[in-house]
């Protein structure tokens, strides 16, 4: 290929990988497979190697994040981020029409902008080059979150159009799409992590992260709608948006210019009826002054802008009848309560089920069989209901009282001390959590195994093949009985089996995550696996060992000891060895920095401001030193940050082992 071919293969490639990105991660609805975007992204990574002058800062070989915020610098905003007045009826807009005519006379337009359900964000450049990412905070100033913002895929980091001012700030809104959200907070709920109410939450949640890595796992989004510069360059609001839309920005397309208020009013109408066959949520319509000499005329108030106006949906309400609480059962035993209700048309769709999230929710409410409820379904993705009719409830109407036992296995459940959820501590036994467990399992997150889906893994248990996860391992025994299955030809069975086969070459961290041990996510399990190297150590780690791990606390630790005493578990993970999984971290060569630590072993506790444990941890391998498990007479030190463990501080005391700060330990590099 010519330069000229190379460098549009590049570009083409950057282009193609960036759009399955946004399916994958925001749509939820991929366009490829795996392996088919892992070879494009190969082919790219090979060409960006060979000709790096092409590389674009854009491309998705560069890895996003890996920032550690310990805490977030506060900034003053240029141009203070107002809050607008709202409300919620059409009298007050045609008052606020009425002050802005009485103001600057009758010769004016107003643009109409979605209002989105989302986390404000004020982006400052110069020359052409992200400078700066900060939250509205209390107006006057905000949290610089540059590092986590830099990861949001449809934000420009370079500007690469012309005539961009020098130096600019632009206002938008960061939101999650809802199919990303639902994925997402499903598998929060999977993890027995808490879900997260609605889109917003999360993406706000998710912005205030302090692992950028992390961030960059989480698809946000990012609509821009105000452009702030020393010297106005444009007339009108609506000139400045179709500039910094050819700048790269990312403005919502359904944004309208309009003539008078009537106008305004059929945009309003229009999107309270429209506004749910959005992939992201509003909750109201913004209205503006066009033109930015009328907006400087009619100025400011101590709160907000005399030029614009936001104009806020209500939730969506209905009554509808609940016909019964029914109980799902979890793969980690959470038995949550759902209503099924007389079916009725709330916010677009047809709601059949609403969520209950527990049992004190159905004591609040204090749920009689044929209740007739209040279900909303505003900021909430799934419909909840927020009250009961009682002046419809008949006498004889029985109150819904929670299961005392599992309603699949009958099973005593148990909640622990301090916690909202019910479980069934029937892992080994209860059909869902068993079924769930192995979905979890072969997921692309854990052992990512092709050729098996939820309804194989499922029909494969009705039928007797599986009762745990190890029995996977030993399917190509039955490979005469498969072919008896529906739609399941000798290919299937061959894909399949070569898929579980791959699978023992995943990682540690994989397979430990892929147990569904309760608490223990994707990242938990990493971060397990770094520490303690093998699944030996693990499980023979005490209460103050575990805690020792960087990020786990009381909950996790409880959880893993929990887990590992019992007999079954520690059974099937003998099996999975024996088939050959790794049950081990491949131990990276550390290049030696200096040998300065050689012969000195240390433990680090507690927060540090400067550094992550990882780091310390890192520096101190690299400098020839040994990162023990526990506090032993054999320890050197013990490099205490703050909030470290009383009794971890007692026992290095009372052995009389020297505590040192992280700044002592880079002094003796020194």
């Amino acid at each position: 290929m010519s330069l000229f071919e190379i460098k549009e293969r590049i570009e083409s490639l950057v282009k193609e990988l960036n759009e399955h990105n946004y399916k994958y991660y925001v749509l939820a609805q991929p366009a490829i497979t795996d392996f088919e975007y892992d070879k494009k992204l190969e082919e790219l990574a090979k060409l960006e190697k060979e000709y790096p002058e092409y590389l674009d800062p854009d491309s998705p070989t560069i890895k996003v994040g890996g920032y550690i915020t310990k805490e977030f610098q506060t900034v003053k905003h240029k141009w203070p981020m107002l809050s607008l007045g709202n409300t919620y009826n059409e009298q007050d807009l045609k008052d606020f029409d009425e002050r802005v005519r009485k103001a600057i006379g009758d010769d004016f337009e107003y643009v109409c902008e979605l209002k989105f359900d989302g986390l404000s964000i004020s982006l400052s450049y110069e020359n052409g080059k992200m400078l700066r990412a900060v939250t509205r905070g209390d107006g006057t100033q905000g949290d610089d979150v540059t590092n986590n913002v830099k990861t949001i895929r449809s934000i420009p980091k370079d500007i690469k159009a012309l005539g961009y001012p020098d130096s600019f700030d632009i206002r938008g809104e960061v939101f999650m799409h809802r199919a990303a959200f639902e994925r997402l907070n499903n598998e929060r709920i999977e993890n027995n992590e808490i879900a997260f109410a609605n889109p917003r939450n999360f993406a706000s949640g998710t912005l205030k992260m302090q692992d950028s890595t992390e961030v960059a796992k989480r698809p946000l989004d990012c609509f821009l709608y105000f452009l702030y510069t020393e010297k106005h360059s444009f007339n009108t609001h609506w000139e400045s948006l179709e500039a910094v839309k050819k700048w790269g920005f990312h403005v919502c397309e359904h944004t309208k210019l309009c003539r008078n208020m009537d106008n305004v009013l059929e945009f309003i109408q229009y999107w309270e009826e429209h506004r749910f066959g959005l992939s992201y949520e509003i909750d109201g319509i913004v209205i503006k002054v066009n033109n930015l000499s009328q907006q400087q005329e009619l100025g400011f108030t101590a709160k907000s802008p005399r030029w614009a106006i936001s104009y806020k949906y209500k939730a969506q309400e209905v009554e509808t009848i609940l016909e019964k609480v029914s109980y799902q059962v979890g793969r980690t035993g959470a038995v949550t309560p759902v209503a099924n209700l007389k079916p009725v048309l709330l916010a677009g769709t047809t709601v059949k089920r609403a969520t209950l999230h527990n049992a004190n929710e159905i004591k609040r409410l204090d749920l009689h069989e044929g209740d007739t409820v209040l279900v909303e379904k505003g900021g909430e993705i799934i419909p909840k209901i927020i009250a009961v009719n009682t002046g419809k409830r008949d006498n004889s109407a029985l109150r819904v009282i929670y299961p005392e036992v599992c309603p699949e296995c009958k099973t005593p459940l148990i909640r622990k001390e301090g916690e909202a959820v019910h479980y069934c501590p029937n892992d080994e036994g209860c059909p869902p959590q068993i079924i769930g467990k192995m979905q979890h399992f072969i997921g692309r997150k854990a052992m990512n195994i092709d050729g098996l889906g939820d309804e194989t893994i499922e029909a494969f248990y009705k039928r007797g093949f599986i009762e745990h996860i190890s029995d996977l391992y030993t399917l190509y025994k039955k490979e005469d009985l498969l072919k008896q299955i529906d739609r399941f030809g000798e290919k299937s069975i061959s894909n399949m089996l070569e898929g579980i086969e791959k699978s023992k070459q995943m990682p540690f961290e994989k397979v430990l995550f892929g147990l569904g041990i309760r608490y223990v996510g994707e990242t938990v399990a990493k971060k397990l696996a770094a520490y303690f190297k093998n699944i030996d150590s693990l499980m023979n780690a005490n209460f103050e060992e575990l805690k020792a791990v960087d990020e786990i606390g009381e909950r996790i630790a409880e959880s893993l000891i929990e887990y590992f005493k019992e007999p079954r578990h520690r059974e099937q993970i003998e099996l999975l060895r024996s088939y050959g999984l790794q049950f081990e971290s491949v131990q990276n060569t550390v290049q030696l920095e200096s040998t300065k630590l050689e012969g000195k072993s240390f433990i680090i506790s507690g927060v540090f401001e400067n550094y992550s444990r990882d780091e310390l941890k890192d520096i101190i391998e690299a400098n020839g030193g040994k990162i023990l498990s526990s506090i032993s007479a054999k320890l050197n030190f013990l490099v205490a940050g703050d909030n470290m463990g009383p009794a971890k501080l007692e026992k290095a005391t009372k052995l009389q082992i020297p505590i040192i700060s992280d700044d002592d330990l880079i002094n003796m590099l020194q």
